[in-house]
């Protein structure tokens, strides 16, 4: 009987914690955004993103310990702490593809429109060949063109949380892990 409980129990957790590390990645960026002076400003964004991402991650394992501390007794095994930081990881990147499509909805195509003028931007400065600028203009504009589409959109946008997430809860299943001492 206590192992069906503990499943909802993490599923709880998992939703908690994992939508707590979603909304304040959301949150943050969307408010970077609504004063970022350029749309698609580039590389340093992308790294602030990233670390943004990683910050808010760290509910996956406050997530972890409260679980072990409160339903476990004090003691969670490495696979049982990777699986819920695992759904964890899932819940936030879920939470984040939703919350930018819903951004993508009311800014329209501003997003990537941005992005690709600054990426043709950053290759005019770089003295290619015409024949070599071309192509790479052309790829860039390809991107913005598929990324119009939801269906390359939504795990493209998911791709960029879910291995930060899922490292994260690697690292913490390690960190929290506890077996039972033996005497």
């Amino acid at each position: 009987m206590r192992e069906t409980k503990r499943r909802p129990r993490m599923l709880r957790y998992g939703l908690i914690y994992g939508g707590i590390a979603g909304a304040i990645t959301i949150l943050v960026m969307v408010i970077g955004m609504m004063f970022a002076t350029e749309p698609g400003a580039g590389t340093s964004s992308m790294l602030v993103g990233y670390l943004i991402m990683l910050l808010a991650m760290v509910m996956i394992f406050v997530g972890m310990r409260q679980y072990r501390d409160r339903e476990q007794g004090g003691l969670i095994s490495f696979w049982t702490a990777l699986k819920l930081g695992a759904l964890m990881a899932l819940v936030a990147g879920v939470a984040y593809v939703i919350c930018w499509e819903i951004y993508l909805g009311f800014t329209g195509s501003a997003f990537i429109d941005g992005y690709t003028a600054a990426a043709i931007d950053k290759l005019d400065g770089q003295g290619l060949p015409e024949a070599e600028l071309q192509k790479k203009i052309d790829e860039i504009n390809k991107m913005g063109e598929m990324y119009g589409n939801r269906l390359f959109r939504m795990p493209m946008t998911m791709l960029e949380i879910l291995p930060v997430g899922l490292i994260v809860a690697a690292i913490s299943a390690w960190i929290v892990q506890r077996k039972p001492s033996v005497v």
